[in-house]
């Protein structure tokens, strides 16, 4: 926690037991990955919100930027207008 929002473990509630023994961190190398992912506000156990920390969501995108050519692409080969023009859906 303290590396993605600095400050924000000490403003928090510790972790229960329960939390602590449900919780197993591990260091592996990632060739590929798929995500579970849900919207909406947080899902906070009702004893939370008498806590005096703020509780929301810190909304994260992603964009698309400029094309970068392959360093070893042939000279004099343009980049085509459907990589020019390419968006994301829901991007500008």
């Amino acid at each position: 926690m303290e590396r993605i929002v600095p400050g924000r473990w000490d403003e928090v509630r510790p972790p229960t037991d329960n939390e602590m023994r449900a919780t197993t961190v591990v260091a592996l190398a990632i060739d590929e990955a798929s995500a579970k992912v849900r919207s909406g506000p947080p899902l906070d156990d009702e004893e939370d919100y008498e806590l005096d920390a703020w509780a929301g969501v810190i909304p994260l995108s992603l964009g698309v930027g400029a094309p970068q050519p392959d360093p070893l692409l042939r000279a004099g080969i343009e980049l085509p207008e459907h990589v020019r023009a390419y968006r994301r859906t829901g991007t500008p």
